[in-house]
């Protein structure tokens, strides 16, 4: 009896000690990584954005979206400048649950038809009614699905290293279980903070593999933003559910009309490229594929100069088509 009583105080002391750890490196990781730009309420829901303008009348507007574990500064960061650069107008969201993006309950949430839902309610509200889509890795879902449900807004689509089919043998067991919601407010409020703490480094080396991530990639993009409970949970929700929705929008991806450039690396240890970008090449219409020889999955970090010119193709290719169309209208 003793030595049961004993174990459950050593149990509860650290627990409380991991309980008292993460609100300690709550406070210091949000007041080290503040927000970068402004918010728009949708229903209730803030969402971070950050923007870059050209100067005089842009020659379009590019909606960045990141993928899993991140948030808007690390496609901003490596894509805008240049973009800006050229005369586009660029816009970069934090997906709802991730960086400093509020996040409504419920399994919508999770959901990229949701989420797509939310930011399109956004940027409705910041007036911009047509833009080329770009979303990398679990994102390519999103841009996706904006190409599909929304064909208006969607003059182009440019998908990195996406993930756009059904594969196999699911996701890391720890999204599975953080996803769970009693076992998952647990594992994000007690361990996943020490322990993302311990192996945030070799997580993201295995992202930029074969090729090395910069040394202050994770404090330039705020990446440990990504270890705080309610950010960890969603992104677990986010990984865990994708399956699902893909299942039923992979068979759609014929119904998208608008350019379509997949750019991806031949050493993608993260994504199925056989699978996800040649899928995609293969059941969108007229999709052009780019694969880069020797790069792994953080193509726009490595290799940001040829997304940018991807995307430049397509918005040059949206362009003709809009003038071709009787019908289309300008581009913003």
């Amino acid at each position: 009896m003793k030595i049961t009583l004993v174990v459950f105080a050593v149990l509860l002391l650290v627990c409380l000690g991991a309980l008292v750890f993460t609100q300690w490196q709550v406070a210091r990781i949000e007041a080290r990584y503040p927000p970068r730009g402004a918010f728009v309420d949708v229903d209730g829901i803030r969402l971070h954005y950050t923007q870059m303008m050209p100067e005089g009348s842009p020659r379009g507007t590019v909606l960045l979206l990141h993928g899993a574990s991140g948030n808007q500064a690390d496609v901003m960061l490596s894509l805008g400048p240049g973009l800006v650069a050229l005369g586009f107008h660029v816009l970069a969201f934090d997906r709802p649950g991730h960086g400093w993006s509020q996040r409504a309950p419920g399994p919508e949430q999770s959901s990229p038809a949701g989420q797509v839902k939310l930011i399109k309610a956004g940027l409705s509200k910041l007036s911009v009614t047509r833009a080329i889509v770009v979303g990398h890795s679990l994102a390519g879902a999103l841009a996706a699905h904006f190409a599909i449900a929304h064909k208006d807004f969607t003059q182009g689509l440019v998908l990195i290293a996406p993930v756009t089919h059904p594969w196999p043998g699911g996701v890391t067991w720890y999204y599975e279980w953080t996803a769970r919601p009693w076992f998952g407010r647990v594992f994000a409020h007690l361990l996943a903070m020490p322990v993302g703490l311990a192996v945030l480094d070799q997580a993201v080396a295995s992202v930029f593999a074969p090729q090395k991530a910069p040394p202050d990639y994770i404090e330039r993009i705020g990446g440990l933003l990504v270890l705080r409970p309610q950010n960890f949970i969603a992104n677990a929700q986010d990984v865990a559910h994708l399956d699902r929705f893909i299942a039923v929008q992979a068979p759609r991806l014929h119904e998208i009309e608008a350019p379509t450039t997949i750019i991806t690396g031949d050493h993608d240890g993260v994504v199925y490229t056989h699978l996800h970008a040649l899928g995609s090449a293969r059941d969108i219409a007229k999709a052009r594929l780019i694969t880069l020889p020797g790069v792994g999955h953080a193509v726009q970090n490595v290799m940001p100069q040829a997304v940018i010119d991807a995307i430049v193709d397509v918005a040059d290719r949206a362009k003709h088509m809009t003038r071709a169309s009787p019908t289309g209208s300008t581009i913003n």
